[in-house]
């Protein structure tokens, strides 16, 4: 969101905006949480018997969690550039 639109609001305005980015931002955390254990569980546990995971599927679960963090990391910084060159673009003339 443009900070000079935020700062714009009313007090109140922008505590409810604020309030609902961090909900958003919360939500998207929790939905990637669980996209991760999901993906990385159901690709690397394949048999139940016993309580903790064997070595080969406690190495699986730590590669593909790191190579799921890596990818959102880089995806997250690719997303921040497109959004930093939308910035540096003048807007379009009416």
């Amino acid at each position: 969101m443009d900070p000079q639109l935020l700062n714009s609001l009313p007090e109140e305005d922008k505590t409810k905006m604020v309030a609902m980015i961090e909900t958003m931002q919360t939500r998207d955390s929790l939905r990637m949480y669980n996209n991760l254990v999901e993906k990385c569980f159901s690709e690397c546990v394949n048999s139940f018997r016993r309580k903790s995971l064997e070595k080969d599927e406690e190495r699986c679960v730590s590669k593909c969690c790191e190579k799921f963090l890596k990818h959102s990391a880089r995806v997250s910084v690719r997303f921040a550039e497109l959004n930093a060159q939308t910035m540096e673009q003048p807007p379009p003339a009416a």
